[in-house]
């Protein structure tokens, strides 16, 4: 009998030995605070375990059951209420939105026709990468039915199902077919029909929870090259493409959930195999790109997004995986069905390179693989990014001409703004200076500075969002403005901030200084 226990010992699978002390040279090469780790495998949690601490300034530990904004790992479970619904008859993944929403529509009548339940799920819809997300991000006054009417003044950026670009406000949208057809919102119906049946106890389905005491880790970013605590992001006006918080110990079941193709721990059905093979079948090809030489052997073969899963391969075996950003929080949850391994790892800190180094890691050990030096590489594509964006900001200084001035006198330049699908900006003329403001998001306001000829920089006054951007202004033959436009000044700013899709007319008749 003991020979028999001691030969199942040695059969378990094992963490890496070291990954306590790989972990601790993570948080310290990224300066990330704290992070949260769920490890899986067979049916069984190895580690939900957290390390480091809540917030900079305090020593309260992060610990298993510590809450983070899993940001858009939330989408699989908003494609999982879908599937549950369709399971229920109540919906069908290839009927069109307006079946559920008659009054939904895109820019063009024949996509308003034709888009599908599913296709909400899987950024094909011909929507430009992060199109629409001024409406929600910085938090805005705009409630998420307003969200979703606003989307048919938004001017495609390709054709119909012809190229993936990743979005969020479908996911809202599909969030409000989810309360036309189950009669809850989306939050009581996740928080009642997904989190209580997998156990998810200690989670949560709103953003607005990362202002909340208790155990929950504080918000953090470098911001003027030091990383400090910011204020995290609290507007529920999208928890459907990102709301969830959750830590290690309850993301654990729910991997456990997704990689038995929708048995809970107990043995009860949370869903269908049929509902998995939906998730996890690719929909919207993704272009490969080529990784760094140092990492050749992980470049994919095949990749591909899914029902609110990206779906590719590592090392040759099929990989399902997302990753999640919000103001302070990155995470990235993985699963390789093959190996029934899953991986999650939360952070409060922004660094991409802290949650796929130690992923990869974790993933090369139970593949037997070798890994390369993941921390070494990473922060040398660090350094190269970073004199990338400081090439980039040297040529936009050199090619400048200081020495132009504005067409117009600044007085000439203020008034009021409108864009199709935002709504709104106001820019005044305040103590000699131009001051924009856009008329929904109580965080967008910036001084306008003088850049070259009629192109002014606004400066954000909330320095926290690291999205500063050029206005440009374009006039008519008879000096009047025409309109304006404007982009992100860095190559570095988050895609939520779509100013570029902005069209801003003056609204004649306004007052003007």
């Amino acid at each position: 009998m003991i020979l028999v226990l001691a030969l199942l010992a040695t059969q378990q699978p094992a963490l890496p030995a070291d990954l306590d002390a790989y972990v601790a040279q993570v948080l310290k090469t990224f300066e990330v605070p704290g992070l949260s780790l769920a490890v899986v495998k067979d049916g069984k949690v190895l580690l939900a375990k957290g390390y480091g601490i809540r917030r900079m300034g305090n020593p309260a530990p992060v610990d298993g059951k510590t809450r983070f904004g899993i940001a858009s790992n939330t989408k699989v479970f908003t494609a999982t209420a879908i599937g549950l619904l369709v399971e229920e008859g109540k919906l069908e993944w290839d009927a069109p939105v307006i079946r559920y929403l008659p009054d939904f529509a895109m820019y063009d009548p024949f996509v308003t026709r034709e888009l599908t339940i599913r296709d909400l799920l899987v950024h094909r819809s011909g929507l430009g990468l992060g199109a629409g997300d001024l409406l929600w991000w910085p938090p805005s006054t705009y409630d998420r039915k307003e969200i979703a009417h606003r989307l048919r003044y938004i001017k495609p950026a390709t054709s119909f199902r012809s190229a993936y670009a990743y979005d969020n406000v479908l996911y809202t949208v599909a969030g409000e077919v989810i309360e036309k057809v189950s009669g809850k919102s989306w939050e009581d119906f996740v928080a009642t029909r997904i989190l209580a049946k997998v156990g998810m106890a200690a989670s949560d389905v709103r953003h607005s929870g990362a202002g909340e005491g208790g155990n929950v880790a504080g918000t953090h970013a470098r911001i003027d090259g030091t990383v400090r605590a910011i204020v995290p992001f609290l507007s529920d006006n999208t928890n459907p493409a990102g709301g969830i918080m959750s830590g290690a110990e309850d993301m654990a079941k729910w991997v456990m959930v997704q990689l038995d193709s929708g048995r809970t721990a107990d043995g009860a059905r949370l869903f269908s195999t049929r509902t998995t093979r939906e998730l996890w079948t690719i929909v919207t090809p993704i272009p490969i790109g080529e990784p760094a030489p140092e990492l050749r052997a992980l470049r994919s073969n095949f990749n591909g997004y899914a029902l609110g899963l990206g779906v590719r391969d590592f090392r040759g075996r099929l990989m399902i995986t997302h990753t999640g950003g919000l103001p302070g929080y990155v995470s990235r949850v993985t699963m390789l069905p093959e190996l029934r391994l899953g991986v999650v790892v939360l952070t409060n800190q922004e660094s991409g390179n802290a949650f796929n180094v130690l992923t990869n890691r974790i993933l090369d050990h139970f593949l037997g693989a070798t890994s390369p030096d993941y921390i070494g590489i990473a922060v040398k594509a660090e350094a190269a990014e970073a004199a990338r964006l400081a090439a980039a900001a040297g040529r936009r200084t050199t090619t400048r001409d200081s020495a132009s001035g504005p067409s117009l006198p600044l007085a000439r330049y203020a008034g009021t703004y409108r864009d199709d699908w935002y709504g709104d900006i106001a820019i005044a003329l305040e103590d000699n200076r131009l001051v924009l403001r856009f008329s929904k998001s109580p965080g967008l306001v910036g001084d306008l500075s003088h850049w070259q000829h009629d192109t002014f920089v606004a400066r954000w006054r909330d320095r926290e969002l690291r999205a500063d951007a050029f206005v440009t202004f374009a006039l008519n033959p008879d000096g009047s403005i025409e309109r304006a436009r404007m982009v992100a000044v860095s190559d570095e700013t988050d895609f939520s901030f779509d100013f570029q899709d902005l069209e801003l007319k003056p609204v004649r008749g306004a007052t003007r200084p």
